[in-house]
Formats: C-alpha cells, sequence, structure tokens
C-alpha cells in the first residue's frame, strides 16, 4: 500500500539505526544490465545523451524484504530512498535530478522516452536508472507492483509534463544537472561510472 513521502522519510529514519539482518543487508555487485539510448527530444520530453540503465536481478533470491534490502542498497551507495509507489500513468520527466527506481513487487509495462517511445517489462529485482529528462510513463501494472524510488544526496526531482512549447528551457535545465558520484546498485564500479562519462 502506497505511503506518503514524509510518512516515509520518518520511518526511514527508524529503520537506518536499526540493524538489519543477513538477508536484508545489501551489497555493491554487478549485475546483469541492459542500456536504453534515447538521446533525441520527443515532443516536450528533453530526454537525455545519458542511456537509461536497467539493471535485472538486483534482489538475491533469499531477500527476507526486498523493499528494505533495495533501500539499504541505494542508501549505501549514496541514493537515499524517497518513497514508495508505481509509477504515474502520464509521460513526466524531471529536470533537477536522475532518478533510480527499483521494482520490490510485481510487474509492470513502462514506456520511456515519450508517447512514441520504446515499452518495457520491469519485474521484481529489476532497476531502472533514468537520467534527468528522460520521460518514464507507466502503462499497465498488476495490483503488487511497487517500487522503491530514490536520487542522489542532496538533490530533489521537480515534475514536468510532455509540454513542447517549454523544451528548450527544459533542456537547458537536464544539461546542467551533474553527474553521480555513485552508481545506486554497483556503488563505484560499472553502471553510470562507466556509461554515462561526461561526453
Amino acid at each position: 500500500m502506497p505511503i506518503d513521502r514524509r510518512r516515509f522519510c520518518s520511518m526511514l529514519t527508524i529503520l537506518a539505526a536499526a540493524p538489519f539482518s543477513p538477508l536484508t543487508r545489501a551489497q555493491s555487485r554487478e549485475v546483469a544490465m541492459e542500456r536504453i539510448s534515447l538521446p533525441k527530444p520527443a515532443h516536450g520530453v528533453p530526454n537525455s545523451h545519458y542511456p537509461v540503465l536497467l539493471y535485472h536481478h538486483v534482489i538475491p533470491p533469499d531477500t527476507a524484504d526486498n523493499a528494505a534490502y533495495l533501500e539499504h542498497l541505494f542508501m549505501a551507495n549514496g541514493w537515499p530512498p524517497q518513497w514508495r509507489y508505481p509509477v504515474y500513468p502520464f509521460t513526466h520527466f524531471h529536470t533537477t535530478t536522475h532518478e533510480v527506481v527499483g521494482c520490490y513487487a510485481g510487474a509492470a509495462r513502462l514506456q520511456l522516452g515519450g508517447e512514441h517511445g520504446p515499452v518495457h517489462d520491469i519485474q521484481t529485482g529489476d532497476v531502472l536508472l533514468i537520467p534527468a529528462g528522460v520521460g518514464h510513463k507507466q502503462i499497465a501494472a498488476n495490483k503488487e507492483f511497487m517500487l522503491v524510488g530514490a536520487y542522489p544526496a542532496g538533490f530533489s526531482p521537480d515534475l514536468c509534463r510532455d509540454e513542447p512549447a517549454l523544451l528548450a528551457t527544459r533542456t537547458k535545465a537536464v544539461q546542467e544537472v551533474p553527474l553521480p558520484k555513485s552508481d545506486p546498485v554497483t556503488g563505484h564500479n560499472e553502471g553510470v561510472v562507466r556509461y554515462w562519462a561526461a561526453p
């Protein structure tokens, strides 16, 4: 069941101080990954020259609490978790930060890059790292589908829709978002460290 961000952040503070069981403790590790290239603007969606990174099977099979595992993994890698929720059912993007979402339950079909962009199937254990400016939208999902969402430390998202009149301004803002210092899944190895090198 979705919880609001204020209540979630309070709960996270408590959990951060609590000991984690071996099955919950997350460590950075290399996992299977896809790169999804969406370099061109689409209507009012800037998109990005950085590829979307889709990680598979991030959650080990013996994990007791999938959501807590992802939250601890993201936190350990400098991406404090902010919410638990599905994806909005309309195309949107962020101009102030990159975003990572980890599926801890269920499955969904997500569209990336705008209204005519590719559709990807996401399931439990998948993590999607979305660069600033890349459009995303939930096309369909089963009732169990839930995500953990996080952003690099010190950053918070705005919420932008597909509005062509604002494309130039938003594209400029996206280009000013700095590269993250670490990858939310792999830490200082692979991921953004390798594939998001400054152009």
